[in-house]
């Protein structure tokens, strides 16, 4: 007797599974569970895996008053490899040990000073220092003369009790603003210690520069300077300029001293009567100068000698050099002539030029000499 068939009905088996057939999908069958000898080697694990099973459970709170639960059942067939290690790795757990006591050191007791000691002298703050914009005149004359400017601004005045007595003789009272009483080393404090000041200080703003068409409208010759950095030569030049009537003194914006109170103090109250300008290009100055009918001369040692009866009816524009180098090449070239002093060469004189300022009065005294 046959045994019963699998198949269902249209050939099918009990599972009601379709047959296979050619280019179609195949079935998927389950495969059976194979257990795994113990012989097989353990899948590895990962550096976390194993710090995780190495790291011991953190029981939850309120863990002591709750049973422990029961472990579920694994639901997979897969045996489970356990393995006895001795710390981390086979590795000896580490031993930890207390560190060892820090060594107290006893505290240096400060010793009682002896004798008396010697109080500092306060700090004094600058509470005169010149404000932005602002500069300190000093000296009799150069504060007498800004005093009686009115185009002049003026901010304080600080004088010692002999210097109120001298600048109140020379130019008397009423001024512009009330004096402050101060000491002479304050001011050397607030001026320095080479400064001569006479006892005399004034916070005021710099002068404003007129225009070269205004200036031109005063009688008299006129001065350039070019590139004369020293203040003191500047201050020197404007005096001697203001003895002889010039009309202006024209400087180059770089390469020239800013107005100050060393430029005032050599100016000795020239600075409020003789209009200082400042032009940017001296070439092109001395190019508007000669549009305006002034006769250019360029004081140089190679020209000839300096005659003021021969520049009878001309308007002239002297232009003097920095202290080493003298005029500049393009300076030279735009005058309309050279000039020079003409030097004694006896014997025993070693000295063979002049000091700018010096220069400068000499060349002035002789252009104001007439036929």
């Amino acid at each position: 007797m046959k045994p019963p068939s699998s198949k269902g009905p249209g050939g099918r088996s009990g599972s009601g599974a379709k047959p296979y057939r050619p280019g179609g999908p195949r079935p998927s069958t389950p495969r059976p569970p194979t257990a795994r000898p113990s012989s097989a080697r353990p899948p590895a694990r990962s550096s976390a895996s194993r710090a995780q099973e190495d790291k011991p459970a953190r029981p939850e709170r309120g863990a002591e008053a709750r049973p422990a639960a029961a472990a579920p059942a694994r639901t997979n067939d897969r045996p489970v490899l356990t393995i006895a290690t001795k710390g981390a790795f086979g590795r000896p757990e580490p031993v930890q040990t207390a560190a060892p006591a820090r060594e107290e050191r006893p505290v240096a007791k400060r010793r009682p000073y002896q004798g008396e000691r010697t109080p500092r002298a306060p700090v004094q703050r600058h509470d005169i220092d010149a404000p932005k914009g602002t500069i300190w005149l000093y000296g009799i004359h150069a504060i007498g003369a800004a005093l009686q400017n009115p185009q002049r601004r003026l901010r304080r005045l600080l004088l010692t009790e002999d210097a109120e007595a001298a600048l109140t003789a020379a130019f008397p009272k009423p001024w512009p603003i009330p004096s402050e009483s101060t000491e002479r080393a304050r001011l050397d404090l607030l001026l320095g210690q080479n400064v001569v000041h006479q006892g005399a200080a004034l916070l005021a703003d710099p002068l404003g520069s007129p225009s070269l068409q205004q200036a031109l409208e005063r009688p008299g010759p006129v001065l350039v300077l070019d590139q004369v950095s020293d203040p003191r030569n500047v201050g020197a030049i404007l005096r001697s300029a203001a003895v002889f009537g010039a009309s202006c003194v024209i400087t180059q914006d770089r390469n020239a001293p800013d107005e100050s109170g060393a430029l005032a103090k050599a100016a000795s109250g020239a600075l409020e009567k003789m209009p200082l300008l400042r032009a940017v290009n001296i070439a092109r100055t001395l190019v508007a100068l000669k549009a305006a009918g002034c006769w250019v001369v360029g004081l140089d040692a190679a020209g000839k000698p300096l005659s003021g009866p021969a520049l009878t009816g001309r308007r002239v524009a002297l232009v003097l050099g920095s202290e080493g180098e003298g005029l500049r090449r393009l300076t030279k070239e735009t005058c309309d002539e050279l000039a020079g002093i003409p030097m004694s060469s006896g014997a025993g004189s070693a000295i063979d030029s002049l000091n700018v300022s010096a220069a400068g009065t000499v060349a002035l005294y002789e252009l104001s000499r007439t036929a």
